[in-house]
């Protein structure tokens, strides 16, 4: 009987690995009088699953190193203790949940219980943004694999660390150096093998309960990149939103109030319903208004914006419908408005202005004027609308790509959105150099402004 050399192969590798007294140096084999360090390890092994705490340190170490590429979440909570430890915040993030609390396909597993637990409280408050979190745990039927690799290499590791005080020879030193290397490569394939199930709270409608879904992951990539990549295509991660779709989840649910909702406060409901679509931040909203808001369709497929609203007045204040503006997370401030009454509003203010020509009829006793007889003067009363716009701007030097975002995003932008308009902006640029500039400076400076187009006279003086 002939046995495969891979499986003859394998035989020693266990074989070295638990005998007491065969001896390996690469593909040499021996048996020796004097015992190996197998035993020691295996006794070490063994007295490790008292110190449970030291087994969680060194997972926790790893997790953490394998948590560093967080994917399309924005942030990774590694084994919390509790809830208090998972902040209640806005934008999307993972929870790798403690190997205490294990996951089994079907029921309520320990797993569930916990992830439930974090979505219901932070510490003794309840939690409000429940719908920016979702859960990994750990295989339930794999953790008793996981917990024998770090053990086991745990205790190569502090033989290789103690090798002088056991005085080892040079062939045990070099078996416990293998030994360990096997070790942490065994650890290192099981992490993602163990950590593979995916809970995820659900809820279809808002009154239907909420419901945990659990997702078996698989690939090559990091966990928490697997997790996002999983969630994303079961629609379960948002990192993009188109305008229509939001005025759909507007029109649905429905989350306007009244006639209109506060941005701030839209943000706020994706973030807190579990029915709603989950988002990575508030950045995709923002987005998805930023685009809606200058649509051509807008009455159909959007929404209006306005600055606030006017109670007393009953009419919304800085109204603005199809037109460019710019809100970003860092600025909350503003409302969208249903589009019905936003035209509504629009229109009459259009007529309103419009009145502004009067007729002015003949007064009696009055002689009408040459060409005027029996009609009336048309006078009107409508203030000259602004024609040109001029500024200037001193920028921080430190800051010039900062300052100049920010006048683009917030004055620029909404003069060329103007119908027939012609903006032309000009950097200009001077500089005080009292004890003078170096040549090397002097030779940069003149040759980029020379590829960046500079207008002519532009350079260095003397004086």
């Amino acid at each position: 009987m002939t046995v495969p050399s891979a499986i003859f192969g394998d035989a020693l590798r266990r074989l070295s690995g638990a005998a007491t007294f065969l001896y390996q140096d690469g593909s040499r084999y021996w048996y020796s009088t004097q015992p190996t360090v197998t035993k020691l390890a295996e006794d070490r092994a063994e007295q490790l699953k008292a110190d449970p705490d030291a087994v969680v340190q060194e997972l926790d170490k790893r997790l953490r190193r394998d948590l560093g590429k967080p994917g399309d979440f924005s942030r990774v909570h590694a084994l919390p203790m509790t809830g208090q430890d998972v902040p209640d915040d806005l934008d999307a993030r993972l929870v790798v949940l403690r190997i205490e609390y294990p996951h089994t396909k079907g029921g309520d597993s320990s797993a569930i219980i916990a992830a439930n637990t974090i979505l219901e409280s932070r510490g003794n408050a309840p939690r409000l943004y429940r719908n920016t979190l979702a859960f990994l745990a750990v295989d339930k039927t794999r953790l008793q694999d996981l917990d024998e690799a770090l053990r086991r290499y745990l205790a190569w590791e502090s033989i290789v660390d103690e090798r002088e005080e056991l005085d080892l020879s040079p062939h045990q030193v070099k078996q416990a150096e293998t030994q360990k290397a096997s070790a942490d490569s065994a650890v290192t394939a099981r992490i993602p093998e163990a950590y593979q199930w995916l809970i995820v709270p659900t809820q279809e409608k808002p009154t239907d309960p909420v419901e945990w879904q659990s997702f078996r992951l698989s690939g090559q990539e990091p966990l928490a990149v697997r997790a996002a990549k999983k969630l994303r295509n079961d629609e379960l991660l948002v990192t993009g939103m188109a305008a229509s779709r939001l005025r759909h989840e507007l029109d649905q649910v429905p989350l306007w109030r009244g006639d209109h909702v506060a941005i701030k406060l839209l943000i706020e409901d994706f973030a807190r319903y579990t029915y709603l679509p989950r988002v990575r931040g508030p950045s995709v909203l923002t987005e998805a208004i930023r685009g809606g808001l200058p649509l051509l369709t807008w009455r159909q497929d959007s929404f209006a914006y306005a600055e606030s609203f006017d109670e007393a007045a009953g009419r919304f204040r800085g109204l603005r419908c199809g037109q460019v503006v710019n809100v970003s997370p860092d600025d909350l401030t503003g409302l969208l408005v249903k589009p019905e009454p936003a035209l509504k509003q629009h229109e009459a203010e259009k007529a309103a202005a419009a009145a502004g020509s009067v007729n002015i009829g003949v007064q009696p006793g009055m002689k009408p004027e040459s060409g005027t007889a029996g009609t009336a003067a048309t006078v009107s009363t409508e203030p000259a609308k602004p024609r040109r716009f001029h500024g200037s701007v001193t920028l921080d030097a430190a800051r010039v790509g900062r300052d100049a975002s920010r006048i683009a995003d917030e004055v620029v932008s909404h003069l060329v959105g103007l119908m027939n308009s012609k903006v032309k902006v000009t950097l200009e640029i001077e500089a005080d150099i009292p004890t003078g500039a170096p040549d090397n400076v002097v030779r940069t400076v003149t040759e980029n402004s020379r590829t960046l187009k500079f207008s002519p006279g532009s350079g260095f003086e003397t004086e």
